[in-house]
Formats: C-alpha cells, structure tokens, sequence
C-alpha cells in the first residue's frame, strides 16, 4: 500500500492492571504525561510515545512485548536497580543485561500488569 509507505509514530496501547499504579510507575521510569482523560494517558519516553488505558485481560497483558533502544544499556541498568522498581511496585520483575543469540543485549522489565519491556542498545548510538 503506498499510502502506508511512509508511515510514523506507533503508539502501542498498553494495558493497565491498576491504573494508578501503573501511571505511577511509568512515571517512576521517567515517562512524561502528554496528554491524559480519566482511563487513558498518552506517554513518552525519548521519541518514543505509548498509550496506557485503562483496560486490562491477562493473557492480552500477559503476551504485549515492547522493544526500546537506548543508547546506554548499562547506564540504563544503573538507573532501574537505582529506581527499586521491583520491591516498589507488585508483579514487576526484571532481568539483568543479558546477550542473546540474535546478536543484542538486552533488559528485559515486566510491568505492574505484566507488560514486557525489552531494552537494548541502540546500535546507532555507537
């Protein structure tokens, strides 16, 4: 489709378990609220931009993955076990960097509604 040749800014919908705390931890990982109504909030991270709604089913949570780069994996690792966001918050987990076979390294951060995050380097910030 050429229409769809060009196209921009995804913005994933995330689901929230609990609203709240959900919106509280993202803004404890340092996502900025762009726009928000009472069950959903536009955030961004970087360049990056997503919704959380208001709205959870567990297996849709349960199976949403998001890949992000970051120009600084350690340092990354540096400010989430800094954050304490896995004795803060319930149901978040994390992994440590971490090589992987397909050839990055990579973070991976489980949310209050079981959301998973990849990090991994950006390439392009060598």
């Amino acid at each position: 489709m050429t229409s769809l040749a060009n196209t921009s800014h995804l913005r994933p919908f995330v689901a929230a378990k609990d609203f709240a705390v959900s919106r509280a931890f993202y803004s404890d990982l340092g996502a900025t609220e762009r726009w928000a109504s009472n069950d959903m909030v536009l955030l961004e991270l970087g360049d990056s931009l997503f919704y959380l709604q208001d709205a959870y089913v567990k297996a849709w949570a349960e199976n949403t993955m998001l890949f992000l780069m970051v120009p600084d994996l350690d340092l990354c690792w540096q400010e989430l076990q800094a954050l304490d966001l896995v004795n803060r918050y319930p149901g978040v987990r994390w992994k440590k960097p971490t090589d992987y076979p397909w050839g990055l390294r990579e973070i991976h951060l489980i949310d209050p509604a079981g959301v998973l995050w990849h990090f991994a380097l950006d390439s392009a910030s060598d």
